[in-house]
C-alpha cells in the first residue's frame, strides 16, 4: 500500500479531474482506518500539490452544504512526475 501522499497523487495519474471528496471516496476502501485519512489532511495534500506544480485548479464550485469545493488535475509535467516516482 502506497503512503497517503502517494495515493492522493495517484489518483491524478491518467489526467482525471478530481476534488478532496472524490479522492477520499476512491480511497476510503484501503485507507478509511488510517488515522491521518482526514478531510484536512486531503486537502492539505491537494494545495501542496498545486503550490508545487502537480496540479492545476480547474474549477470551483459549492457542495451541498455550501462548502468551497475545489477541483484538480495534473499538470503534464506533474502527469510525468507521478509515473516516474510513483510508478503509477
Amino acid at each position: 500500500m502506497l503512503p497517503l501522499n502517494y495515493a492522493i497523487l495517484a489518483q491524478f495519474a491518467h489526467g482525471e479531474e478530481a476534488d478532496a471528496d472524490t479522492v477520499m471516496g476512491a480511497l476510503a476502501g484501503a485507507y478509511s482506518s488510517a488515522r491521518q485519512f482526514t478531510k484536512k489532511a486531503v486537502v492539505e495534500a491537494l494545495m501542496t500539490a498545486h503550490a508545487n506544480g502537480l496540479l492545476d485548479e480547474t474549477r470551483f464550485d459549492l457542495d451541498d452544504r455550501d462548502q468551497l469545493r475545489i477541483y484538480y488535475q495534473a499538470t503534464d509535467s506533474g502527469r510525468d512526475m507521478i509515473h516516474r516516482y510513483i510508478g503509477v
